[in-house]
């Protein structure tokens, strides 16, 4: 078998912190020498009677963080007789199942760097995120509803090959493609002893998010940065209240956290969902006393808008922290008229926590602004009232070492390509971005590689996709279109079918297409995306279909 390939700080010229910065974090308290690992096994070890609950339609699972762990430690075996360690890449494509808790918890064991992707993403960024990684284990499903893991990962792999590929839900190795081994095959041996021994400095986790570029960001956290992320979540969620249901993504980065480390800290039972059916969370809700506690708008509002939403549903959720996407402040209100208390935060996969507010802030902050700077974490506008941060939470740059150097100066100040106003009172509020990202219900959409794409479709001369508002998701994609003379006018089937053959994932898709004549641009041509997102709001852009 190949060895692992150990791909660190060299690999991907990642950032050096500055070590005034960095000898500030560990004096104040916010860095420690602890590793994943040793957070994981204390966690584990101290809350191993905590419950662990999988709701599926596919793959049910019911048992403790003990249970969890006992199959981690047994994989990791496994892993470690494989020549997997510190610093090799263990990636993962799963759903909301215990297998991915197994995967990243063993990881954390091992000090290898964990590299999660959210189960919807196609052959296009599966391949990218790959490339860029260059994995030694590969941790997928079979299928999971309409997608076929199996196709895209063998498409995948054939091209750039991985020592290890585990498959979950494959049944034998008969019923496999070759070179695939069933997960469950390698949860049998003698558990690992204890974390191995790993520099709290070296990359942890690579968590992949789509920006303003064309091909997902590749955005490298270290043990530390992660683990104070870890510390900065719990300091800012209420305590008290029902167990929580976690709905978002255990393949994205914070849904990743808020599943798998979060709970680490506390007792608290972790409950997923494979699939989020707001009738079916009611349901649970209602008869398991289970709670839903924010996150992206849609979480919210999903509840909210549901004919099965109840008084018993309000009282099993007390508060609503919300962020990742757009908060509309009608949102915050509505809940709040319900009795609801609601706080917002803002942050990024690069910078997970840069402001929050909290639950005995005034009312008028939580309801309005995205909170106040963390503790130890600094920020600024600069001239353009672009957001300009750096902490003890931050990343230490991206896979492609040309983004670290564009985002990140050499006193350790990350751009964040969001532009905001600051109150007297040190609050933040996010009004608009510099970075021409669309936040789908939580999800980062490149309005460039949908663009892009869209090129290809007949007809379409220039195509700009920028955010439309939603009161549901907070934003969603918008096509924009000007036509080639005498083209017909293709319709957002069409354009939904060209996206969907390309291999891009369906929630990048646009949900309206607007057809102009022309498109508003700045003297030197670029297009003014500001124009036509304040055109949209406002309900004069063109037609729609």
């Amino acid at each position: 078998m190949t060895q692992p390939t150990t791909i660190g700080q060299d690999g991907w010229r990642l950032r050096s912190v500055p070590s005034h910065l960095a000898e500030r974090y560990r004096a104040e308290g916010w860095w420690t020498d602890a590793t994943l690992g040793d957070m994981v096994a204390g966690g584990l070890g101290r809350l191993g009677h905590v419950g662990f609950r999988v709701r599926s339609a596919v793959r049910p699972w019911e048992g403790t963080f003990a249970d969890v762990d006992r199959a981690a430690r047994a994989l990791a075996t496994e892993l470690r007789t494989r020549g997997v360690g510190p610093g090799s890449v263990v990636v993962f494509q799963l759903p909301n199942w215990v297998e991915a808790g197994i995967t990243f918890w063993a990881a954390a064991y091992l000090g290898a760097v964990v590299v999660p992707i959210v189960h919807f993403y196609g052959a296009k960024e599966v391949d990218y995120i790959v490339r860029s990684t260059a994995p030694d284990v590969v941790v997928t499903a079979e299928r999971f509803g309409h997608a076929d893991h199996l196709a895209v990962w063998q498409q995948v792999l054939a091209a750039h090959p991985a020592p290890l590929w585990l498959v979950v839900g494959g049944g034998s190795s008969a019923d496999l493609p070759s070179g695939a081994t069933p997960f469950a095959s390698l949860l049998d041996a003698d558990p690992i002893a204890g974390p191995a021994a790993v520099d709290p400095d070296a990359p942890a986790i690579v968590g992949f998010t789509s920006g303003t570029t064309r091909d997902p960001k590749g955005v490298v956290h270290s043990h530390r940065t992660i683990a104070c992320e870890t510390r900065q979540l719990d300091h800012f969620f209420p305590t008290g209240g029902p167990p929580q249901i976690t709905g978002a993504p255990v393949g994205h980065f914070i849904g990743m956290l808020n599943a798998f480390l979060v709970p680490m800290l506390r007792p608290r039972p972790v409950n997923l969902v494979d699939v989020w059916d707001p009738g079916e969370v009611l349901r649970m809700m209602r008869d398991e006393g289970l709670g839903m506690g924010g996150g992206a708008t849609f979480f919210l509002t999903s509840l909210l808008d549901h004919p099965d939403f109840t008084d018993e549903h309000l009282a099993l959720m007390p508060y609503a922290g919300l962020g990742g996407s757009t908060v509309p402040v009608a949102v915050t209100e509505r809940a709040t008229r319900l009795g609801i208390t609601v706080f917002r935060s803002y942050g990024s996969t690069e910078h997970p926590s840069i402001t929050a507010c909290l639950v005995d802030d005034p009312e008028d902050k939580r309801l309005t602004t995205d909170g106040r700077a963390l503790p130890g974490v600094e920020l600024r506008l600069d001239e353009g009232g672009e957001i300009v941060s750096r902490g003890p939470d931050c990343c230490l740059g991206y896979t492609d070492a040309e983004l670290t150097a564009s985002v990140f100066d050499d006193d350790g100040w990350y751009r964040t390509g969001d532009v905001g106003v600051l109150d007297a009172d040190g609050y933040l509020t996010i009004t608009d971005r510099v970075s021409d990202i669309i936040i789908r219900g939580g999800e980062n959409i490149s309005a460039q590689e949908v663009e892009e794409l869209l090129l290809g479709v007949e007809g379409i001369a220039e195509v700009s996709v920028v955010a439309a508002p939603d009161e549901r998701l907070g934003e969603r994609p918008a096509a924009v279109v000007r036509l080639r003379p005498g083209a017909a006018m293709p319709g957002l089937a069409d354009l939904r079918s060209h996206l969907g053959s390309a291999g891009l994932a369906k929630q990048k898709w646009p949900e309206s297409l607007h057809v102009v004549d022309d498109l508003p641009r700045t003297p030197s041509g670029k297009v003014q995306k500001f124009r036509l997102r304040q055109q949209l709001r406002e309900g004069r852009l063109g037609s729609a279909t």
